[in-house]
């Protein structure tokens, strides 16, 4: 496998991004209309925001793909007019850079759900601590704040982890990864 990024890769990482950003733009509302439910239900969804780096990897399988897919669908979040502006650039920054820090503990050679869901795991975190310096959860009492966390790291597994890699291995089964990169067996059996 060929570890350096071909301009295929980089074009192929921002339409994958950029669709997601899009997605990213359309959950927004979403996202606060559970938020009324209340004690952080809204968590379980926040996974989604994770979903560009993962997928992307899962895809392409190189070094950088992770970093760069997330903050290039943060920025499309932010063109299509996300409601939280310029720190949706921020929080894809830390997001991705997360996830890439996974992928690169493994050697970029895992692309197990195991290790797609610690990449998810490793984003939600992120994303806590850029929460955490803008404010937004500093003045929660512990249960809630443990509740908050609880919430979005399952939220995150779940659909940054599990249902990225779902995605993947149906996309796999239709052969249009193949247009990217050659699929061998082992590769294919890693998705198992």
């Amino acid at each position: 496998m060929q570890k350096g990024l071909k301009l295929s890769d980089i074009l192929v990482t921002i339409i994958i991004a950029l669709i997601f950003g899009l997605i990213y733009k359309l959950w927004g509302p979403l996202y606060g209309v559970v938020s009324t439910f209340g004690l952080h239900i809204e968590q379980l969804i926040y996974g989604m925001w994770f979903i560009a780096a993962t997928v992307a990897f899962l895809i392409i399988r190189k070094p950088g793909v992770a970093i760069l897919a997330e903050v290039a669908a943060a920025h499309g979040e932010f063109i299509f007019g996300g409601e939280w502006g310029v720190a949706t650039l921020i929080f894809g920054l830390g997001q991705g850079l997360a996830a890439e820090l996974i992928f690169a503990a493994f050697g970029y050679k895992r692309f197990t759900v195991l290790v797609v869901s610690f990449a998810a795991v490793a984003s939600a975190v992120a994303s806590i601590g850029i929460d955490y310096y803008y404010g937004y959860i500093g003045d929660l009492a512990l249960w809630n704040l443990g509740l908050m966390v609880g919430a979005r790291i399952l939220g995150a597994i779940l659909i940054a982890g599990l249902f990225a890699h779902l995605i993947v291995t149906a996309l796999e089964k239709t052969g249009v990864t193949n247009l990217v990169r050659p699929l061998s067996k082992e590769d294919y059996h890693a998705l198992d």
